[in-house]
């Protein structure tokens, strides 16, 4: 029988010091969106997925010198003892890019030792992939000196501070996974699209070997489950505001994806 007879008195004698506790707990936002980019008459505009990302200020709130200063990060910081991980990422993308309102999700937890210079410092990934019009009022603050948009090219070619490079692939499996098993590409396509709009979406995220040859890609797309043509009156309608013969216009329906292990053929 052990020295405690009840769960009060062991929480009572409870020492916390005896265990080596992380010098800081914090939460880090990957936030994508996909813009579009005017290109010559009769082509959809090229879609071009990229990443926002903080240039760290060189010195902190106090004016010392700030760890990292002057790489770029994702927006993200120390979550305080009061709030969870996702309050803290909520919070801190709002305080240093003025982007608030995102459905962003959890990803990942973040804990190799030596990932921090400042010590033994535990990360939460979340992401979210939205609309640019939900960037639009973005702003550097706090620790922020700026904020940008990237493309992925441009992003390996950046100073990244701490290990936000690993945090960036693992945030890209998670949106092309998103991409490729859900229905998210519309919020990037006007209601009424040609299969080259929605083509050029899929594409920004996801590299399947049908998506990148056109005749596969015309092949299978009309077959999608998830879209229907569009009709007026009883007739296919059509448009030639990409092309100079006139393409079907598609729209989504309500099929909403589901994939299960248990379907697959082994």
């Amino acid at each position: 029988m052990g020295k405690y007879n009840t769960e009060e008195e062991a929480l009572q004698n409870y020492d916390s010091k005896k265990y080596r506790t992380p010098d800081g707990y914090t939460s880090d936002i990957a936030i994508f969106t996909i813009i579009s980019e005017d290109m010559a008459p009769y082509k959809p505009p090229n879609k071009i997925l990229k990443l926002m990302l903080i240039q760290r200020a060189q010195t902190n709130a106090e004016g010392e010198l700030n760890i990292e200063g002057g790489k770029w990060a994702l927006p993200g910081g120390f979550i305080n003892e009061n709030e969870t991980a996702y309050e803290a990422a909520v919070r801190e993308l709002q305080e240093e890019t003025g982007v608030e309102g995102l459905k962003i999700k959890h990803f990942g937890t973040y804990d190799k030792p030596g990932r921090d210079k400042r010590g033994w410092i535990i990360s939460n990934a979340h992401y979210a992939i939205v609309q640019e019009s939900k960037l639009a009022k973005r702003k550097a603050a706090d620790d922020a000196a700026k904020v940008e948009l990237f493309d992925l090219h441009e992003v390996e070619k950046l100073k990244l501070a701490f290990d936000h490079e690993d945090i960036i692939n693992d945030a890209i499996w998670n949106i092309k996974k998103d991409m490729a098993l859900t229905t998210i590409a519309k919020d990037f396509l006007p209601k009424e699209f040609v299969l080259s709009e929605l083509r050029g979406v899929l594409s920004t995220v996801l590299d399947e070997p049908w998506l990148k040859i056109e005749s596969q890609f015309y092949r299978k797309a009309p077959s999608l489950p998830f879209i229907d043509k569009v009709t007026l009156n009883g007739e296919l309608k059509k448009t030639n505001k990409y092309s100079k013969k006139e393409a079907q216009l598609y729209q989504f329906n309500d099929y909403q994806p589901f994939v299960s292990i248990y379907n697959a053929n082994y």
